[in-house]
């Protein structure tokens, strides 16, 4: 039995792209061109950017983008070994968050920001599957920018599917797709401006 879409408006743009093991939208034009440009500036020129690195066998590796982390205080929120304590909503943000509370009906009370600089940045596959997200995890990712190509994997080695992720268009995943598939960001090297990729979270610190 599919799982009903999270949009509560008529399809437009929106598309399933996935519906099995999981839910997964996509919304070509969630914000217009205007929109977009305006908010990739503001974010470009205000975050305080960081550079996390990861351990491994005595090692500290650069991840290949650069992160912030925002949100309620107590959204608190841990990968990879890296303990994300979040900077209080800015007004752009806080107005984002509530736009999507409007149309997917989910009040998110944090929101992981990647900065890909050129195609050379990327993210391999993982899952967000962390305590703090819960069992069926709404995460909603806004990208702005560069196109990128976006890509899901059915656990365990299953078949593989991807898109084009749009400046201004937003990715909702949902349901069972955190603990049912992986997703990953492939390295681009021919793409050679920026993508600010903003994604939306419910934290329980309780986990």
């Amino acid at each position: 039995m599919h799982q009903p879409l999270l949009f509560a408006e008529p399809a437009g743009a929106r598309r399933v792209v996935l519906d099995e093991h999981g839910l997964v939208t996509y919304d070509r034009d969630f914000l217009d061109a205007a929109t977009a440009d305006e908010l990739l500036r503001e974010l470009l020129g205000a975050v305080p950017w960081k550079q996390e690195h990861l351990r491994l066998y005595g090692r500290a590796i650069p991840f290949p983008r650069l992160t912030a982390w925002y949100g309620d205080s107590g959204a608190v929120y841990t990968y990879s070994g890296i303990v994300n304590v979040p900077r209080a909503w800015t007004a752009g943000l806080a107005r984002l968050r509530d736009r999507l509370h409007v149309a997917l009906g989910v009040r998110f009370n944090s929101a992981l920001l990647n900065l890909y600089r050129t195609g050379s940045d990327g993210m391999g596959w993982h899952a967000d599957d962390e305590p703090e997200l819960g069992e069926r995890p709404v995460i909603a990712s806004l990208s702005l920018g560069a196109t990128r190509r976006f890509e899901l994997r059915r656990l365990p080695k299953g078949d593989t599917r991807g898109l084009a992720l749009e400046h201004g268009s937003l990715l909702v995943m949902s349901g069972e797709t955190q603990s049912c598939w992986k997703h990953q960001v492939p390295k681009e090297t021919t793409v050679r401006a920026p993508r600010v990729n903003l994604t939306f979270r419910v934290i329980d610190p309780r986990g």
